[in-house]
């Protein structure tokens, strides 16, 4: 006897005996008409049975011939407005307006729309039978109101196929000219499906079609996890979840779109590409979820959401910015009056505007701030419902407000009336915890906030204050505003903001963005370079000099020096040209990150001049801002403009996309946001770290059809850096150390205790700064000077005397408002001293001297190199696939200050500063160790970086200048030096152990 168990039919059965328990109805693929790809009598049955008014009119007109006109209709309309629109706005028949769809409403008030919407007819095929051309046939068709809409291709590991084979089915027969198959005509979504994994594809197109996964997901990677509630087969979420009639229905109705880019070719052809977005799992699971919560809690809760590079963030904030202006509440109120999408990326408003007019059909319900605050305020005071803007905007609404008032000849207090909004923030970072956020929550709060306020002021008795107590209302959450936060790469301060009790509402991590393909891994090929110089002095003198700025002004002589640049060029042009070239179709482009804007100037023109002497058919441009000075041609002055030809700064990302331009070197522009497919290899002559090494090599991750790999070639950052960098974000973010509320009061004390200023003097000052408008005069900003003029003199005099504790003391006002303004937005302090001393301190460190440490040295004359050496020293993946994890510490109250340096011969700095350079140094070997102990504890960042954190993160960052000191010492024992720098294993060991010992040295003597 055979057994069917482990068949494929058996497979096909259990997913139609889920549909058909929960609402759907076997359709026979006998009923399917394969002229008009529809089920004809079903389609009728709905129209009959919804809308009998609109037939029995139709009937007067057409007698019998009723059903056929409008099956004729239908189709020809479906022919020219495609089957989506045709399915959300209906068709005409006649003049008549027939629906073929009912969606559920965002109320319930209306029953008669909610009685059609029941009315839907949900149908499952089994393997229908499509074409006039062949016998082949579909495993699994869904169709709704007899038009066939999803189709499902399954495969059985059990009878040795799987999802592969069902993706070649697609392909190779499956014949996209058939009706049932045509691009926006009938069928919308096709899964290929297997018992441990679903992939997804909109258009059928032979072997050029495009499968996407449609996984949830398994710990922080791609592919499903057992089914361990429901005992299914880990598939089973898509017929269970997202296939059930009102899943399917929400989809239908408010995610899927039609997605039109226009491009320019090669040749200079504009070109349109269409492209039907249907969402990825994760998409889906966070619009609802955030949906859900939205509506569960109060108005006033913030959410996390934390989507890698590649989620495609655009349209999931477009579906729920869409969703979110149109939710009510089981009352049928509004939840939300304005959706506001804080962003600073142009591309997003246009995807918005253009996907919500396919749900909506009507203009107005999205408005882009493209002009200025004005254009704001008035999108605000008439509850736009859904507004685009950037966050720079906010700080100057309340004077527009008053503005619109006078126009109008009314009186305003220029304050909003108090509505309820869903904040959207496209990227949230530091900036989002700022000044300028906490003015958003100032105008949003509006009248409410105000009031409460004055309300505060009257109950502390300080009526002529009630600005500082709006001041410290705005810092909070405000009760009206609901911030839905959207980042992949989330600071201490943004997960503290945003996330619930540290974690995000949804995740979608690095790590499963590289597993499904949606974006690449860009540290698969990364090769390192090390340099190793000598420097000698080049002069009879030997002048005694501030060792740390010397050592500053060494590294940037060896940075700038010509035969550096010149050396590092000249590798980058040739691997540009030999390898990179001919990568992406020959298309493939390289960028690279410079140390400043000076360099990047000079590695511009090192570059032109190399691939002109070669010959090279590469052209390359260079970006940074404003105007940069040439210490050695004092009266030119290079732009970014000049330097590119004429090139607006503004378009340079267009002609970079040509094919005209191969190479864009940068300084501190174009590494975030940035997105250019054909961006394939970085050359990297930077100092990189954290988030801000994430962010810039990321540019890389962009997939293209044809792109492959992609490569980082650099010059100065440790791999396990770079490691330790992505490793936080792989697998999502996690909280590391918290910051201590107590320490406010503490720090409060210490810069009270140095005698700078008083109580008094803060009062002094703040009952200026917080004086009502209508008190205000020009004479404030006078008065405000003087008093910060008394402490400014007092810290000069300070600064003259005791100069390294006064440094130490402005450290403390840098701890105290990082502290409070990170704090204050998490704990409702209710202390107006600490935002008075806040608000105090934010002026009076605008004014205080800076410690005069001379001028910036120039060893041009006096230095220079005698040895130079570049030297490839590693190459391969940087794996992300280790145990170790990277919490995200929060803000501590240690702020640095500048501490006397002594003063030393040039000619021992030389040595000591040569960052991986051989030297000349004479000790015994026996005290090689103990030496290296003693020069890295004498090293401030060393010093400071025990101090404040754990061993684990003090060994990455010792491990820098480490290496450092074994270079100086090369000469001293070299058999130990060549072990340490080539045997990674015997590297490891003495590094834990110098780190473990430095670290203890260090803490002791600081506990002493």
């Amino acid at each position: 006897m055979r057994n069917t168990q482990t068949k494929e039919i058996a497979f096909e059965k259990s997913i139609e005996t889920v549909l058909l328990a929960t609402g759907y109805k076997t359709i026979v693929s006998s009923s399917y008409d394969k002229d008009k790809a529809i089920f004809p009598e079903i389609t009728l049955a709905f129209i009959q049975d919804t809308q009998p008014k609109t037939w029995e009119k139709l009937q007067t007109i057409l007698g019998d011939n009723t059903g056929n006109q409008i099956l004729y209709d239908l189709t020809k309309w479906i022919e020219l407005h495609g089957i989506l629109a045709t399915l959300r706005h209906g068709f005409k028949c006649y003049g008549k307006q027939l629906q073929l769809a009912y969606f559920k409403p965002s109320h319930s008030m209306n029953e008669e729309v909610l009685e059609r919407y029941r009315k839907n007819i949900f149908g499952i095929t089994r393997q229908l039978y499509y074409s006039n051309r062949n016998q082949n046939s579909v495993d699994v068709v869904l169709s709704v109101n007899g038009i066939p809409l999803v189709t499902l291709e399954l495969k059985n590991q059990l009878s040795h196929q799987n999802i592969t084979h069902a993706k070649k089915q697609y392909c190779n027969d499956r014949d996209p000219r058939e009706l049932l198959f045509e691009f926006k005509k009938r069928t919308l979504v096709h899964f290929a499906v297997d018992t441990d994994l679903v992939e997804m594809t909109t258009r059928l197109a032979k072997e050029a079609t495009y499968f996407l996964p449609f996984n949830r997901g398994n710990e922080g990677g791609s592919g499903n996890p057992v089914d361990l509630e429901g005992l299914s087969y880990k598939t089973a979420y898509l017929w269970k979840e997202v296939l059930q009639k009102d899943s399917l229905m929400d989809i239908l109705g408010k995610f899927i779109h039609l997605q039109v880019e226009e491009r320019i070719t090669d040749e200079g052809r504009k070109i349109k590409k269409e492209t039907m977005i249907f969402p990825r799992y994760h998409q889906l699971q966070a619009v609802r979820s955030m949906i859900e919560a939205a509506l569960k809690d109060d108005v006033g809760t913030n959410y996390l959401i934390e989507h890698s590079a590649g989620s495609g963030k655009s349209n999931t904030i477009a579906w729920v910015a869409h969703r979110l202006s149109s939710l009510h509440k089981v009352d049928n109120t509004r939840l939300f009056d304005s959706v506001v999408v804080i962003t600073d990326r142009v591309v997003l408003d246009r995807q918005l505007q253009d996907t919500i007019y396919q749900f909506e059909h009507k203009k107005g319900v999205v408005l882009k701030i493209d002009k200025d605050s004005k254009q704001l305020a008035e999108a605000l005071e008439n509850g736009v419902p859904i507004i685009i803007t950037t966050l720079q905007k906010f700080p100057f609404v309340t004077e527009q407000l008053l503005k619109l008032a006078e126009e109008r000849g009314e009186e305003t207090t220029g304050l909003l009336k108090t509505k309820n909004y869903a904040i959207l923030v496209d990227e949230a970072h530091s900036s989002q915890s700022g000044e300028t956020a906490t003015d958003l929550k100032e105008v949003l709060g509006g009248e409410t906030l105000a009031k409460e306020a004055q309300e505060k002021a009257q109950e502390e008795e300080a009526d002529s204050l009630v600005a500082l107590y709006r001041n410290m209302a705005k810092r909070g959450q405000q009760k009206n505003i609901s911030f839905f936060a959207f980042t992949a790469t989330p600071k201490h301060k943004t997960i503290k903001l945003f996330a619930t009790n540290g974690e995000p509402l949804h995740k979608y991590t690095m790590r499963q963005a590289i597993e499904e393909g949606f974006i690449l891994d860009v540290l698969e090929n990364y090769t390192s370079y090390a340099t190793f110089y000598k420097l000698v002095k080049a002069s009879e003198d030997d002048p005694k000099v501030e060792r740390k700025k010397a050592a500053r002004a060494l590294g940037r002589f060896m940075r700038l020096h010509p035969h550096n640049i010149a050396q590092k060029t000249e590798v980058m042009v040739e691997h540009f040209y030999q390898s990179t070239r001919h990568k992406i179709g020959r298309k493939a482009k390289a960028m690279v990150v410079t140390g400043s804007r000076l360099e990047a100037v000079r590695y511009k023109q090192s570059f032109d001049d190399i691939i002109k002497t070669k010959g090279y058919n590469i052209k390359s441009l260079v970006a940074f801002s404003g105007e940069v000075k040439d210490d050695k041609l004092p009266d030119v002055l290079y732009t970014e403009v000049e330097m590119n030809n004429g090139i607006k700064e503004k378009d340079l990302p267009e002609h970079f996309a040509t094919p005209q331009y191969s190479i864009l070197l940068v300084a501190d522009k174009y590494q975030t946001g940035f997105d250019q497919p054909l961006l394939h290899t970085m050359y990297v002559d930077k100092r990189l770290s954290g988030i801000q090494a994430v962010q810039t090599l990321s540019r890389l991750n962009r997939t293209h059809p044809l792109k492959e790999d992609t490569f980082v070639l650099d010059f100065v950052n440790d791999r396990e850096e770079i490691q330790a960098a992505f490793k936080t974000y792989y697998e999502g973010a996690v909280l590391g150390y918290e910051a201590d509320p107590a320490n406010l009061y503490r720090i409060q004390q210490e810069l009270l205790k140095a005698d700078i200023f008083t109580q008094e003097d803060i009062d002094k000052f703040t009952t200026i700064y917080f004086k009502p408008k209508e008190k205000q005069s020009n004479k404030d900003h006078e008065d405000m000077n003087h008093v910060l003029d008394i402490q400014v003199e007092k810290f000069r005099f300070f600064l003259k005397e005791q100069d390294e504790e006064a440094e130490l003391w402005r450290g403390k006002v840098i701890g105290y408002k990082n502290l409070y303004g990170f704090l204050s937005q998490i704990i409702p302090y209710q202390d107006s001293d600490l935002e008075k001393l806040f608000i105090f301190l934010r002026h009076l460190s605008n004014k205080l001297p800076k410690r005069n440490s001379g001028g910036a040295y120039n060893f041009d004359d006096t230095i220079r190199l005698e040895y130079y050496r570049l030297q490839k020293i590693s190459e391969g993946s940087i794996s992300l696939k280790t145990p170790e994890q990277y919490p995200l510490d929060g803000p501590t109250d240690v702020a640095t200050g500048m501490v006397r340096e002594e003063y030393t011969p040039i000619s021992r700095i030389v040595d000591v500063v040569n960052e991986r350079f051989g030297t000349d140094f004479t000790q015994s070997d026996q005290y090689f160790f103990d030496q290296i102990i003693e020069s890295a504890i004498e090293n401030d960042d060393i010093v400071q970086a025990a101090q404040s954190n754990p061993q684990d993160k003090f060994t990455l960052m010792f491990k820098n200048v480490l290496q450092q000191l074994f270079v100086e010492r090369i000469d001293q024992n070299e058999d130990i030096f060549a072990r340490y720098m080539e045997e990674k294993d015997f590297n490891k060991t003495v590094t834990e152990l110098l780190a473990k010992e430095a670290f203890n040295k260090i803490n002791k003597l600081h506990n002493e």
